[in-house]
């Protein structure tokens, strides 16, 4: 049988960490090993029922036709209602949103419609790693904006900004609460970095997918409300899959100018043309409804934080401003994170991504999720602390 000689772009994808260490971990719970799973950014709340029950009624109401592959005009009117209750911010929802299929899509769909062959794009290092396949998948090339730990969390200063350009340089993908290391970008921050943007005419791509969890003093603030400057070169991404525990829903929507947003739709139209009706009906009753769900699930993110850092005494714990991710700092041990994340597995039972998975800025930290709590968040963090004390 001939050997298929399939796309070159194929090879410049690889699986995100996450579906990586899961491949190992099917293999090593098929050999009879116990784990316990710290890894994952999944909610393990159920959806709120008044969510649940909107899917239920449109389905009862015959909403199974093809969507708008727009965006149901009642989602569309939803997402610019949350914009301008949550972030001031004020959208077209005739021309200006796009309905998405979860925010990987929408990320995807602003890059292709973005960059041409060879643009770069400036990432922080270390981000969510799922970013590097779409922006090859659209021709780009990824440049890292090296961060460092201060006060006790990751940041991005000026001169690292002004390093990582260069005149190929066409957009930056920013995640603020940034995952995986939990910091949130501050008002002076978002202006250093939007004066950045309109300096280098750079289209921002905002990432606001954990922007509904904080704790403390942190707030999320969207770049659009400190840099209005930037509104025709600027896409916000979201989704539903965090706020309001629906990941298997696979909802997003994106916002942005016009232009930007109909190049958007044209490659959305070639590829999944939109969630479901019934499901858009879901997520508008979700973004519309009551958001006492909302405020709970942050409450008990809240409390999880605190025990992953009273159940790891005696080891660093960068502590989140928001997300529901904790980065542990093992850099003293001089030994690789993945090595680490490898003998913490296989050793003692519990599953974590190392640090490294996310640019070499994450090298010497291990992300802990606490996205799932109970005894579950119990046993792992009981066994990572065994693991990482001995």
């Amino acid at each position: 049988m001939p050997v298929l000689s399939g796309s070159t772009r194929i090879s410049d994808l690889q699986p995100t960490a996450v579906n990586a260490i899961l491949a190992e971990v099917r293999i090593a719970q098929a050999q009879g090993k116990s784990l316990v799973s710290l890894m994952r950014g999944e909610p393990d709340f159920p959806t709120p029922a008044h969510i649940v029950e909107a899917s239920i009624r449109a389905l009862r109401n015959g909403r199974t036709s093809y969507p708008d592959n727009r965006g149901e005009k009642a989602l569309r009117e939803a997402v610019a209602q949350k914009l301008e209750r949550d972030n001031r911010l004020k959208f077209d929802p005739a021309t200006e949103v796009l309905a998405t299929t979860g925010a990987t899509l929408g990320v995807y769909a602003a890059l292709m419609a973005i960059l041409n062959e060879g643009d770069e794009v400036l990432l922080p290092d270390p981000v969510y790693d799922a970013y590097q396949s779409p922006i090859r998948m659209a021709g780009g090339r990824i440049k890292s904006i090296q961060s460092e730990i201060r006060d006790g969390r990751f940041v991005v200063t000026e001169e690292a900004l002004e390093g990582a350009w260069s005149p190929a340089a066409k957009a930056m993908v920013l995640n603020t609460p940034w995952n995986p290391v939990g910091t949130v970008l501050r008002r002076d921050e978002l202006e250093m970095i939007t004066a950045f943007c309109q300096r280098h005419n750079l289209f921002l791509i905002s990432d606001e997918i954990y922007g509904a969890i904080t704790y403390g003093e942190a707030v999320h603030v969207s770049p659009l409300e400190v840099a209005p400057a930037l509104r025709d070169r600027c896409v916000l991404v979201n989704s539903l899959s965090k706020t309001y525990s629906m990941t298997g829903w696979r909802v997003g929507y994106c916002a942005g100018p016009a232009p930007l947003i109909h190049a958007m739709l044209l490659v959305l139209a070639q590829s999944s043309r939109g969630p479901a009706t019934f499901i858009q009906d879901a997520a508008a009753e979700a973004l519309t409804g009551p958001q006492d769900c909302v405020s709970s699930m942050r409450e008990e993110y809240a409390r999880r934080r605190a025990q992953v850092i009273e159940q790891l005494p005696g080891v660093r714990v960068i502590a989140p401003e928001g997300g529901f991710f904790a980065m542990v700092d093992v850099r003293e041990s001089q030994i690789l994170s993945n090595d680490i994340r490898k003998r913490l597995m296989y050793e003692h039972g519990v599953v974590v991504v190392h640090g490294a998975a996310y640019g070499a800025g994450g090298e010497g930290t291990l992300r802990v999720s606490f996205a799932s709590g109970g005894e579950n968040l119990t046993r792992g963090l009981h066994r990572l602390h065994e693991g990482l004390t001995r």
